[in-house]
Formats: structure tokens, sequence, C-alpha cells
């Protein structure tokens, strides 16, 4: 992300945008993690509107939101966080000759001062 610009952050809402895709690959790596096995592939794409994120892993079980629970519980929390900070996410299944899913989030560019 330095290499791209976006750190050092040229504002207040530029480092907001930085955490927020921070905290959004922490949630999908910690995710496969518990749910898929641990994840098989990383990949992190620079775009001319934002960054794209992509998680593989290799079970097929598409992500489910947990019942709507107290926030001062841990746990079960992680696809809310999707909704609020990524533009975008979802999940694809992977291609032939590939088990399993990629779990992907688009963020878009910090804004500029």
């Amino acid at each position: 992300m330095a290499d791209w610009g976006w750190i050092p952050a040229g504002s207040e809402a530029g480092k907001e945008r930085v955490e927020d895709v921070l905290l959004l690959v922490s949630e999908v790596v910690t995710n496969a993690c518990l749910h898929a096995g641990g994840p098989e592939e990383f990949v992190l794409r620079r775009g001319r509107e934002g960054v794209r994120v992509e998680v593989a892993d290799a079970s097929s079980e598409p992500p489910r939101p947990r019942a709507p629970r107290s926030p001062a519980l841990p746990g079960g929390h992680g696809l809310m966080v999707l909704d609020r900070l990524a533009g975008a996410w979802g999940y694809e299944v992977r291609g032939p000759g590939a088990a399993g899913k990629v779990v992907w989030l688009e963020v878009s560019l910090p804004s500029r001062p």
C-alpha cells in the first residue's frame, strides 16, 4: 500500500481508509482460518478506483452471516464489518481444477486533501 501511495495517507480520511483495508484483510483471513481450514491464496490488486482483496480457501461453503447479537460479545461480526466498510464484497466458486471459493472485497481509494 505504501508503493501505491496509500501510506502515508495525506489526510485523516485517508488514514481511516487505510485502517479499513487492514481491518478488512484481517477479517477475511481470520474467517478463512476459522471456517475454511485456512487461506490458500491472498491477492491484493490495485485498480483505478481502489483496491481489491481476494482470499481463496478450500471450502465450498459460502460465507454466512450469523444471527444478530450484542456488539459487546466477541465473534460473529466479520461479515457485518465487510458490509459496513467495503464498497462491495462477495464470493466466487473457484475455477476448474481448484476446489473451494474466493472471498473478495473492494475498497475505494482514500480521499485526497
